[in-house]
């Protein structure tokens, strides 16, 4: 029998909308995947010969094109939307999850595994949606031991571009001194500016360490 010649109360499809996915079995999540069947095979059957020919979700979730598509019934169409499907899945489970900035600790914090450690200064920007969360982190310059070169325009553009709402710097020192420069003081005056120039909330900009982090100042409380 066709998945659509059933009563609506037994199709996947209607059943996950009213009770959840947890409501299906395997094959039934499969099928909706698959979309259809393919000649004297329903959707669920043909889902269940996928699993079965692969011997089960994990050796699924590993399998190529090549492997699906030798299953018949499954085409180059169905073999990528369950290709596509398990890698949005180790895409998800890959991803840290979304901080939101509330403070310059929290701003030293989400930037400091891409500071520590480094033999040479490093430039990382921040940039936060309307709500303070996190949307992406960004290196921006990167130089020799104690200075490297940065660009306000690139920070902001490098905001903007990303979509952000606000955003704060961060910079290692490696000689492992929290202290501003004159040019750090000079450079986040000119930042916090361009940024009210533009419409962008400055966070704060912060000195990072191996052991320790210090806020430079003059960005939102």
């Amino acid at each position: 029998m066709r998945v659509k010649d059933m009563p609506p109360s037994d199709q996947p499809r209607e059943r996950l909308l009213s009770n959840g996915a947890t409501a299906l079995a395997d094959r039934e999540l499969l099928a909706l995947l698959i979309g259809s069947g393919s000649r004297g095979t329903n959707a669920v059957e043909l889902a269940s010969h996928l699993i079965a020919h692969c011997g089960d979700l994990r050796g699924l979730a590993r399998s190529d094109a090549h492997r699906l598509m030798s299953v018949p019934g499954i085409g180059p169409a169905k073999a990528a939307r369950v290709i596509a499907a398990f890698h949005l899945v180790r895409q998800a489970q890959s991803e840290p999850e979304r901080r939101r900035i509330t403070c310059s600790g929290d701003l030293a914090s989400v930037a400091a595994p891409l500071l520590r450690g480094l033999g040479r200064e490093r430039v990382v920007v921040v940039v936060c949606d309307a709500g303070g969360a996190v949307t992406r982190r960004a290196v921006v310059s990167e130089g020799g031991g104690d200075h490297v070169p940065v660009s306000v325009r690139e920070i902001v553009s490098t905001v903007l571009t990303s979509g952000g709402v606000s955003f704060g710097l961060a910079h290692n020192h490696p000689g492992g001194s929290l202290d501003p420069s004159p040019d750090d003081l000079e450079f986040t005056a000119r930042l916090h500016e361009a940024a009210e120039t533009v419409g962008l909330r400055f966070l704060d900009h912060v000195i990072v360490t191996d052991t320790a982090w210090r806020r430079i100042g003059l960005g939102a409380p």
